[in-house]
């Protein structure tokens, strides 16, 4: 019920959305361009739950009033504002998506000590990309303390800051210097730029649709039942999440900034493909680059980052990376992923900083990478015993390929469609060494139209010819 309701980026509604507003925005004078794109990202947002759009205008009125509130204000009182904006936000956050979570871990507590209590759990549907634009707003009122940004007096500005509709629902997760300026300026019709975002938005299409979901098939029959499949099949469903999980989301990032950059409004980079990192601090610099800078900046940093002793740094990565994982669900398994990914930096910067390790970059990518699929594990199981068990098939690994393909096609992933996907991984990946030494899109520019417009029938005819398609969910919409 809840996928139905969802205005999808690869779905029918959204291809008839899309060139709506985007040709509509630039049929209109400046000063209504921004009542345009929010009408147009409230109905976005209310494809999902009309309901639910009244909580994102509470948080917008009081941000709003808290950013103008702060900025007029001096000593304690700045800080009472912050607090009042922060706390709106945080609580929301908490209420709608880590109440059952605590109500399901305080239940389990109470019976270990022998009381007979259960506290309450709610029945309502996670409101849509919560996470998201509630850590954008926060941003905002931040900023306006620090005395980086001025407050911003046009509310209907602001409203479309928080609900600008390529990324409302799963990021980037922008800052208010670069995208509040960006909804006032006048953006001409550029050509260059609509080529350049539906360039990018094409390529996303492909991830989600020939990439991703094609091995999704593999990984939801595998992790939904674990203990059914065994050695082999396991193992490639490992390595095709962690494949699945980065083309969904980097594709979604890829829409989401090229369908605004064909109206000339640039959003940060969110993805630089981070399967190629030879640590773990190298990927977090490129995995999900808009998050890992906004825990940076406003946790990490704020904890003393790494101007503190030793352990106190170690201590604040910790902190970090728990509060991320906590970030991505009201789930255990999410803060074993976090606790995973802090203790492996921990053990990363120890090396460097203590004992002088150096590792050759291809052992150093092999592990990391290696870390990473394992840290997934956790990601995409239902809970830590799942997780176990799938981990524990590893040690009792059949190398037995007839086995592997009587459970693939159980799973119903012939020997065909299992060598297409992984073989579209492996385009992937050759692309993402190719874009190590050349920028595709202006190398692609200084090619003749012939061969420009053979890869776009290309891409297009692979979607339509290999891609799965149906509409399927991004995995971060549930985040």
């Amino acid at each position: 019920e809840v996928e139905r309701k969802l205005m999808l980026f690869n779905s029918l509604p959204f291809l008839l959305f899309f060139p709506i507003v985007t040709f509509g925005y630039f049929l209109l004078k400046n000063r209504w361009r921004w009542a345009w794109l929010l009408a147009a990202s409230c109905f976005f947002y209310m494809f999902f739950r009309p309901i639910y759009i009244l909580i994102l205008a509470l948080t917008i009125v009081i941000d709003y009033f808290a950013g103008i509130l702060i900025e007029g204000s001096v000593g304690q009182r700045r800080k009472i504002w912050l607090l009042l904006s922060l706390v709106t936000n945080i609580g929301f956050l908490a209420f709608f998506k880590y109440f059952n979570f605590a109500s399901e871990n305080l239940a389990w507590f109470t019976h270990a000590i022998g009381i007979d209590w259960t506290p309450p759990l709610l029945d309502f549907v996670l409101p849509i990309g919560l996470s998201f634009h509630t850590f954008q707003a926060m941003s905002y009122t931040v900023e306006v303390y620090r005395g980086n940004q001025p407050a911003e007096r046009h509310f209907g500005i602001y409203s479309l800051y928080v609900m600008f509709y390529p990324q409302l629902v799963a990021g980037p997760i922008e800052r208010p210097q670069n995208l509040l300026g960006q909804l006032r300026t006048e953006h001409r019709f550029n050509y260059s730029s609509m080529v350049s975002g539906l360039q990018l938005m094409l390529w996303g299409f492909f991830k989600k649709i020939v990439i991703a979901d094609r091995l999704g098939v593999l990984v939801d029959q595998v992790f939904d039942h674990p203990g059914r499949y065994h050695g082999l099949a396991i193992l490639l469903a490992f390595y095709a999440f962690a494949f699945q999980i980065f083309c969904d989301f980097s594709g979604y990032s890829d829409i989401a900034i090229g369908s605004a950059e064909t109206m000339g409004i640039r959003l940060m980079r969110n993805f630089d493909r981070p399967y190629l990192a030879t640590s773990l601090s190298e990927f977090w610099r490129r995995w999900h680059i808009s998050l890992s800078t906004w825990f940076k900046d406003y946790v990490y940093i704020q904890l003393g980052g790494n101007r503190v002793a030793r352990w106190k740094n170690y201590r604040n990565l910790m902190i970090v990376f728990l509060l991320s994982g906590l970030w991505h669900g009201a789930r255990w398994t999410f803060v074993f992923w976090g606790f995973i990914h802090g203790f492996g930096l921990i053990v990363e910067h120890f090396a460097k900083g203590v004992s002088g390790i150096r590792l050759p970059k291809r052992i150093a990518w092999f592990i990391t990478f290696h870390l990473v699929v394992v840290a997934w594990v956790y990601f995409r199981a239902s809970s830590l015993t799942s997780a176990h068990v799938l981990l524990g098939s590893l040690f009792a690994l059949d190398l037995d390929l007839s086995r592997l393909f009587l459970d693939l096609g159980a799973v119903g992933t012939g020997r065909f469609d299992l060598l297409m996907s992984f073989g579209f991984v492996v385009v992937l990946e050759l692309l993402h060494r190719f874009q190590n030494r050349t920028a595709v899109r202006p190398w692609l520019a200084e090619r003749p139209a012939w061969i420009r417009w053979s890869l776009y029938y290309a891409t297009i005819g692979a979607i339509l010819v290999f891609g799965k398609l149906g509409s399927d969910q991004f995995i971060y919409f549930q985040f």
